[in-house]
Formats: structure tokens, C-alpha cells, sequence
């Protein structure tokens, strides 16, 4: 059998874990690649504080917040205080006394890494939308930023070569309720083409044409569905950020399992050992619960973070699973993760393949 898997999942996506100390500081990854991150996403785990978002298509001066009860148009760091590099392995922080990225030592963080294109971004011609793209076609992921244009059934470029499975797209400019929320598209959902999910919110999916007006394709994605409410995705004069992703074996799975209310629960195939998961019950309302092999090293993973919420570090019921060695598994009866003929949706990416492109199988936990 030919193998064509990710052997090295560390040099696209990587957790770290650090205390901050209200100073500058440098944080570099442990994996076994160096790590440049395009797209980080840090956490505060001691304190109540926002999840905020950033990436280097949009430079060290401009952040998101993922659980804003409005939405917010982007945040400004101003003078670099908060993150302040996207360096060769790791990040730069500032000394601003911010409880969001690196306040004082009492406080300790999680940021999640992704890596695109080192920051260099092309224009993308492939959508009736032109768009800015920075992409990593091995790792199957890409970040796009376009101006919308307040007309219904256009597209844009994604520059993935292939279909993604997730699309989590942002209003950059305004910050009305209802309108601009974080948009979030899953292949899994009941029926993509019209319905997606708010990652700032618990609600169950949403039923509407205005989102993505077409299926997504290995070239484009739909935005502007209607011609009454195109701005959930493509208003005109507003910038919107999407950030994609496609499945690649042995890295990155984005699924959707049947709960069945059981402290033995569903085995969810992935094809690696997971590093990384974030679920969402799309028929219910639930939160969006994001753990990780870093914080859990060993079997219970339950350490949890919310990304709809900026609650701290708990250790919670809702979502209890086992990592396992090609997925990962339930261990919890709570609603929110495992709820007896319940759907949820996930994004997983890995900490090892289950086997590697020379037939190396990797070991549990």
C-alpha cells in the first residue's frame, strides 16, 4: 500500500504553551520542525480574556476576537505592543500589559500555530472577486482577504487547488450583530451550500441562502447568496478575512460523528494521532470546545477552551475523549460532545500520522 501522508505534521501546525511576563519575550516551538506561523491564535487559560486571532496577511497590527457577543471590525495593536514578529520558529511578543497575550506571570497561554506562505501573498484572479491569497497547498491551508461587493452569487479564490472542507470567514470592517458574525462553512453540515455555523456563538446551524451561494470548488468559494442580504459575506465597501482549509491525509481531518450519550463513546477515525481538535454539536446549541495534546499530554483530554466564549482553562465534562493512535474517542456523556443521535462537527489536525509515508506506524499514548 502507498502511503502519501504528512510525516512531519510539526512543521505546519503547533501548539505552544508559555507564562507571561509582561516584558518583550520571544517564544520558540518545540516540535521537530521549525515553525514560522502564519496564523496564530492565542488563549488566555488563567484568566477571562477574549481568544484573539492574527495572522501575517495582515501583519503584527491588526487582530480579530472569535467571542465578541456583536462581532467587532479588526483591533488595532497599536506600536506593536502585543505581538510584535512572526519569527523563524515561534513568535515575538511586546510588553504591553495586556492580559490577552502576556501579562504578568500568574498568567499562562495556549497559542495555536498555523503556517501558510511565510507571509507572501498573491492576487487571485480565479473567483468573479478578486482576492488576496497566501497559500500552503501541501498543508492545505490558506488565508484570503477581498473587498465585498453587495452583489449576490459572486466567488472567490482560494488558491488551495483543492475543495476545502472549512471556511471561517470575517467581517473586517463593520461590526453590526447579525451581520457580522464569524461565518463559518463545514462539509459536514446538513446541508453546506445554505447553512452555516457562528464561531462566536452556540446556536445551532443556520439556514439561509446569503452565505455561500455556491458549493466551494478547488479553485473558488461562493459569498452573497441573496440579493436582499448579501453582507454576511460580501457587503459592499467591507473587507473580509477567510481563513481555509482542506483535508490532508495524515494531518488534517474535518468530520462529523453520532453522539450516543455513552462514557463509551464513538471512536472517530482520523488517520493520525490528533494534536489538536475543536467540536461543535451542529444540531443543538453547544460551545465551541478546542483541546490539545500539550495540555493534556496523556489520556484524559479534558482540559478545555472555549472559542464563542473568553471563559479560562477548565477542565470540564463537556468534552472528555482519549487521543488515540488513528483518532481519538469519547469518554464523556455530556451534551455538548456526545449526546445520544446528536451531530457534531470537528477540525482536527495531527500530532503524528497513524503511519508514515515509509510504512512507520506511529505509537499510542
Amino acid at each position: 500500500m502507498a502511503y502519501t501522508n504528512i510525516d512531519d505534521p510539526s512543521a505546519y501546525f503547533q501548539t505552544a504553551l508559555y507564562a507571561g511576563n509582561n516584558s518583550t519575550q520571544s517564544i520558540t516551538n518545540d516540535g521537530n520542525s521549525d515553525l514560522k506561523p502564519d496564523f496564530l491564535w492565542f488563549k488566555n487559560r488563567s484568566e477571562t480574556v477574549s481568544n484573539t486571532l492574527w495572522d501575517s496577511s495582515r501583519g503584527i497590527t491588526k487582530f480579530q476576537v472569535t467571542n465578541a457577543d456583536d462581532s467587532y471590525p479588526d483591533f488595532t495593536n497599536a506600536s506593536g505592543y502585543e505581538l510584535t514578529s512572526f519569527n523563524t520558529d515561534g513568535f515575538g511578543l511586546g510588553a504591553h500589559n495586556n492580559a490577552g497575550i502576556n501579562q504578568s506571570s500568574s498568567y499562562n497561554y495556549a497559542a495555536w500555530q498555523w503556517k501558510a506562505n511565510g507571509g507572501t501573498t498573491a492576487s487571485n484572479s480565479d473567483g468573479s472577486i478578486t482576492s488576496t491569497v497566501q497559500a500552503n497547498q501541501d498543508a492545505g491551508f490558506s488565508i484570503v482577504t477581498y473587498a465585498g461587493t453587495g452583489v449576490y452569487n459572486k466567488t472567490v479564490g482560494h488558491g488551495l487547488g483543492v475543495t476545502p472542507a472549512v471556511v471561517i470567514l470575517k467581517n473586517r470592517t463593520t461590526g453590526e450583530a447579525s451581520y457580522d458574525d464569524w461565518w463559518v462553512y463545514h462539509q459536514h453540515l446538513s446541508n453546506p451550500v445554505n447553512r452555516a455555523l457562528r464561531l462566536n456563538e452556540t446556536g445551532v446551524e443556520q439556514s439561509s441562502t446569503v452565505f455561500w451561494s455556491v458549493l466551494p470548488s478547488s479553485t473558488i468559494f461562493g459569498v452573497g447568496g441573496s440579493v436582499d442580504a448579501p453582507r454576511y459575506t460580501n457587503g459592499a465597501s467591507q473587507d473580509y478575512i477567510a481563513y481555509c482549509f482542506a483535508e490532508k491525509q495524515g494531518y488534517s481531518k474535518f468530520g462529523s460523528y453520532k453522539g450516543n450519550g455513552n462514557v463509551d463513546g464513538p471512536f472517530v477515525y482520523t488517520g493520525f494521532k490528533p494534536a489538536w481538535i475543536m467540536f461543535k454539536d451542529n444540531t443543538n446549541a453547544s460551545s465551541w470546545r478546542i483541546v490539545d495534546s500539550k495540555r493534556n499530554p496523556t489520556n484524559l483530554v479534558d482540559k478545555q477552551l472555549t472559542a464563542n466564549a473568553n471563559s479560562a482553562e477548565g477542565t470540564f465534562p463537556y468534552v472528555a475523549v482519549d487521543f488515540l493512535s488513528n483518532g481519538f474517542k469519547s469518554r464523556t456523556t455530556q451534551a455538548e460532545s456526545n449526546q445520544s443521535g446528536s451531530s457534531y462537527v470537528y477540525m482536527a489536525f495531527a500530532e503524528n500520522p497513524f503511519v508514515t509515508s515509509t510504512g512507520i506506524p506511529t505509537t499510542a499514548r
